[in-house]
């Protein structure tokens, strides 16, 4: 799994003109799944995301976790995070999912997640196109690669 994790001071996703969350305060994840994929890699990447201390304590030092400050959270899936573009300029998805993959692993993934967090989140809807905007806070932008935790 590959995350895309933005502090935000709001965040909306948007079908058809309905908006479908809607959070203030928290984080934004873009969640790229592959077919590699596990249980192990869902919960070690929820728990990452929700302990990661990228918030301010009252110092303005980045010390405290989503869990720490009661922030919100909308997860999104975004195959594209996969691209391989090593060859030509038409990025390849090969290494990402297909949806019978996809969908139930992203599903547990949010349970997950709002286990971890312990209140409901936010999510788009899987496989639409959705708008997604966000108004990124600091800005504090992070990546989490499940299969190169190193970084």
């Amino acid at each position: 799994m590959r995350a895309v994790i933005q502090r935000v001071s709001s965040a909306s996703v948007v079908v058809n003109d309905k908006t479908i969350s809607k959070i203030g305060f928290g984080v934004m994840v873009l969640l790229g799944i592959e077919d590699s994929d596990s249980m192990d890699d869902i919960e070690w990447l929820s728990k990452k995301i929700v302990n990661l201390r990228i918030f301010n304590d009252p110092n303005g030092v980045m010390n405290l976790s989503l869990a720490e400050t009661s922030g919100d959270a909308i997860v999104v899936s975004q195959f594209t995070l996969h691209a391989a573009t090593k060859k030509g300029n038409r990025p390849s998805y090969i290494r990402a999912a297909k949806q019978d993959i996809a969908i139930p692993l992203y599903e547990t993934f949010v349970r997950q997640m709002e286990i971890d967090l312990g209140k409901k989140i936010g999510t788009g809807i899987f496989g639409a196109d959705m708008k997604v905007a966000m108004v990124n806070d600091g800005p504090v932008t992070i990546i989490i690669d499940t299969k190169n935790k190193d970084l």
